[in-house]
């Protein structure tokens, strides 16, 4: 399957909510966000995070949905996030959930890649629509 890759940013505003479940229950926030770029878009979506004892170790998890224009072409999808820090290491997945796009984003597929860089957010999106790649 092509894919097309294309290169952003965006800004997030993460908004912490109240901890259920006692003081050893993951954090939760609301996340906000706007891309800029070939992906034109507005997301929102939840976030669940724990830190450990361990310096530069935690772990999240989230999911989003994302709605406005990618090259073009209206529509929503969701993203699925699974992050891990190992002392300062980091592992990062970004999936759009299967059969999660709507309209003209129907059908979509793809992966997507977080930078930071001096407090600012980058994406880095490789994605297809119905097995061919849209530009």
């Amino acid at each position: 399957m092509s894919t097309t890759t294309i290169t952003g940013d965006f800004e997030v505003k993460m908004s912490p909510q109240a901890q259920e479940g006692g003081a050893d229950a993951p954090g939760r926030m609301l996340l906000d966000k706007r891309y800029r770029g070939p992906l034109e878009a507005t997301s929102v979506g939840q976030m669940l995070a724990v830190r450990t004892a361990v310096e530069g170790s935690a772990g999240y998890v989230a999911i989003e949905t994302v709605t406005g224009t990618l090259a073009g072409r209206q529509g929503s999808f969701s993203l699925q996030h699974s992050g891990t820090m190992d002392r300062g290491r980091p592992s990062l997945s970004v999936t759009v959930i299967p059969d999660s796009g709507t309209n003209e984003l129907r059908g979509l597929t793809g992966r997507m890649a977080i930078r930071i860089e001096s407090g600012r957010h980058f994406y880095e999106f490789d994605y297809a629509l119905d097995g061919t790649s849209i530009a």
